[in-house]
C-alpha cells in the first residue's frame, strides 16, 4: 500500500517542508490539486458540491503544478509527485509536455501526472483552449504525450493535434505513468482504455470497490486486465491498519491522506483548522507514520 498526501488548501510556502516531512515519514508521494483561477463571476456550475458553487474560500492558494513540483523535489529524496488532478486539455499540449518533461527530469523520475477533462469553462477560455470537445482531445493527448516525452525526434498527428516533427528538451528519464480521474462514463472508459491508473476523490471502503470493479469490467473490454494499474483515493472510513489491509484486497494500490485534516469539516467550507506554520503538519505525520505506515509496511 503506498500513501499519498494530498496538499489542497495549504499555503504554497508551506508545502515544500511538508514535502520533506512526508519523504522522512515514508509517505510515497504527494498529489497536487490544479485550478487556474477564481472567477468572480462564473456561470459554469461546479460539479463537487450540492449547492453548484466552489465551496473554498476565493482567495484559496492553487500553486502551479509543475513549478511546485521542481521546488519539493529539490528537498526531498523518495517522495514521488502526482496530481488530483491536472486539467491537461486546458492548456497547449506542447506546454503540458515540456512542463511535464522538465518537472520529471529535475525528480529524477519520480514524477506521474493525474489528468482530467475538467469543468470550469472559464479556464478554459482564459488560455484560448475549447472548452466543448475537451474530452475527445484529452483522450488524444494522452497518446500524443507518450510519443512526445520520448526523446529525439518526435511527433504527433491526430485529430485534434498535429506536432511536427521537433525535439522537446529535456524529456523524462523513464516513462511517466498517466492517471486519469473522473466519474463520468467517459472518464472510466478513458481510464480503463488509454491510461496507468485511476485517480479517484474520496469514498466509503464499499463505494471504493463498486468504483474498481467498474473500472476493471472496461479494462477487460479493451483486453487490459492483465496490465498493471494503480487505483489511488481516499477513503472516508476511519483510518486504521485494518481498513487499509482491507483496501489492499479490493485491489487499492494508493490511499491519499492528509492526517492533518477534517474531510467533512474541509468539505463543508471550514478551512480555519488548517491553518498554520509547516511546523503544524509534522506532529500529526509523525502520528500517521507510527499508527499505520510502520505497523502496514
Amino acid at each position: 500500500m503506498k500513501f499519498w498526501s494530498g496538499t489542497a488548501f495549504m499555503k504554497t510556502v508551506e508545502m515544500p517542508p511538508v514535502a520533506r516531512m512526508l519523504d522522512e515519514a515514508g509517505f510515497h508521494g504527494m498529489l497536487i490539486s490544479d485550478h487556474l483561477v477564481f472567477p468572480k463571476e462564473m456561470k459554469t456550475i461546479y460539479p463537487g458540491h450540492e449547492s453548484g458553487k466552489m465551496f473554498w474560500p476565493a482567495d484559496t492558494e492553487w500553486p502551479d503544478a509543475w513549478v511546485l513540483v521542481g521546488a519539493m523535489a529539490a528537498v526531498t529524496e523518495n517522495l514521488h509527485f502526482g496530481n488530483n488532478v491536472y486539467i491537461a486539455p486546458s492548456r497547449p499540449i506542447i506546454e503540458v509536455a515540456k512542463q511535464v518533461g522538465t518537472a520529471a527530469t529535475i525528480a529524477g523520475g519520480r514524477v506521474s501526472i493525474g489528468l482530467s477533462a475538467g469543468w470550469m469553462r472559464e479556464e478554459f477560455e482564459l488560455l484560448g483552449q475549447d472548452f466543448d470537445n475537451r474530452g475527445p482531445r484529452l483522450n488524444e493527448m494522452i497518446q500524443a504525450l507518450r510519443e512526445l516525452w520520448k526523446g529525439g525526434w518526435v511527433s504527433w498527428k491526430g485529430e485534434y493535434y498535429d506536432i511536427p516533427e521537433m525535439m522537446i528538451e529535456p524529456h523524462p528519464p523513464e516513462p511517466v505513468p498517466i492517471l486519469c480521474g473522473g466519474e463520468s462514463k467517459a472518464a472510466l472508459r478513458r481510464a480503463a482504455r488509454y491510461c496507468d491508473g485511476w485517480v479517484g476523490t474520496a469514498y466509503t471502503l464499499d463505494d471504493a470497490e463498486q468504483w474498481i470493479t467498474r473500472i476493471n469490467d472496461l479494462r477487460r473490454e479493451y483486453g487490459r486486465e492483465h496490465e498493471p494499474f494503480d487505483f489511488i483515493m481516499g477513503l472516508r472510513d476511519t483510518p486504521s491498519l485494518e481498513l487499509y489491509k482491507q483496501a489492499q484486497k479490493i485491489g487499492i494500490t494508493g490511499v491519499m491522506v492528509s492526517p492533518w485534516a477534517n474531510w467533512e469539516r474541509t468539505h463543508s467550507g471550514d478551512q480555519d483548522h488548517l491553518r498554520g506554520t509547516a511546523e503544524h503538519y509534522r506532529a500529526s505525520i509523525g502520528d500517521f507514520h507510527e499508527r499505520i505506515i510502520d505497523r502496514l509496511t
